[in-house]
């Protein structure tokens, strides 16, 4: 092709080749993907766990509150209620059923989950707490619940849901795989309210408590502005390489011009051979491909 035929195409059909259209739905689809999932995915972990903190650090900060007024009269949970600190009057009355495959400390444990029934008559499931797994997977002897009237003050969690694996029996206990007050409530024949209760240390029936999380975010907040940055850098990359391949195309038509122009003239060779130059080109030294092409072109 030769340079005038080169030169009457638009810029934009000249950089239309397959490799820069691949290049392209590749970079679309990953700018894509950075801004709708990944970025939301770290910044919404990382405002998950500063609400987390926010209420945590609130539970504290005052006495714990009767349990009937962080409850909705379905017994379901008030929205921004999770972790308050909460009191609550009645008696253990059910079956210990235990959370498997749960680690806590990094040991294998099985995690106690038992009903209670309030003075009111409604009921809500109690996480007594956990205990280390003989040889990674017996069920050690469990302290029994107290019988009779107690008191006790724990933290209102959030129905995990129902996990995908049904529950079990085994070592004779029934086991589950996620906290599901509803699932649990199904299992040992009573009407559990939504959210759970979580034991705080020393209180009657706790075993060893689960400890409170660490008040801190971790790297979410970064992690979530770095996918923004790359999404966003990716497509000024492609638009950069697009400018500086187009600016080279200009520069070697310029220069194809210039040559046939000193052809017409009839301007004389210089005799003595200039020695082969090379372009740069992205910042690296290489021949100049399409000043190959023309030549051969010539040579015909």
């Amino acid at each position: 092709m030769s340079a005038n035929n080169q030169s009457s195409k638009p810029w934009w059909r000249q950089v239309l080749t397959p490799g820069w259209v691949i290049a392209a739905l590749l970079i679309g689809v990953f700018s894509y993907y950075a801004f709708t999932f990944l970025a939301p995915w770290q910044l919404g972990k990382n405002e998950a766990l500063v609400e987390r903190n926010e209420h945590i650090s609130a539970a504290f900060e005052h006495d714990p509150e009767p349990l009937s007024t962080r409850l909705g009269a379905d017994g379901s949970l008030d929205e921004g209620a999770e972790w308050s600190r909460v009191v609550a009057t009645g008696r253990y009355t059910g079956p210990d059923v235990l959370l498997r495959l749960r680690p806590v400390d990094g040991a294998p444990s099985f995690q106690v989950l038992t009903p209670f029934t309030l003075d009111s008559g409604e009921a809500i499931l109690v996480h007594r707490g956990w205990v280390k797994a003989k040889d990674s997977t017996q069920v050690p002897d469990i302290a029994p619940a107290p019988d009779g009237e107690v008191t006790i003050t724990g933290m209102l969690r959030a129905d995990e849901g129902v996990h995908p694996n049904p529950p079990m029996h085994e070592q004779g206990y029934d086991m589950v795989y996620s906290i599901s007050p509803q699932q649990v409530g199904d299992m040992v024949g009573q009407k559990l309210a939504s959210p759970y209760l979580q034991l705080l240390g020393d209180e009657p029936g706790v075993l060893d408590p689960i400890p409170l999380p660490q008040l801190e975010t971790g790297n979410h907040l970064s992690y979530g502005l770095q996918w923004i940055l790359f999404g966003a850098a990716a497509p000024a990359a492609l638009i950069y390489f697009l400018y500086a391949d187009s600016r080279e195309r200009r520069r070697f038509e310029a220069e194809q011009k210039q040559m046939l122009d000193d052809v017409t003239s009839g301007a004389s060779p210089d005799p003595t051979p200039a020695p082969s130059r090379t372009r740069q080109r992205y910042g690296t030294s290489r021949a100049n491909p399409w000043a190959k092409a023309y030549d051969k072109e010539e040579e015909r």
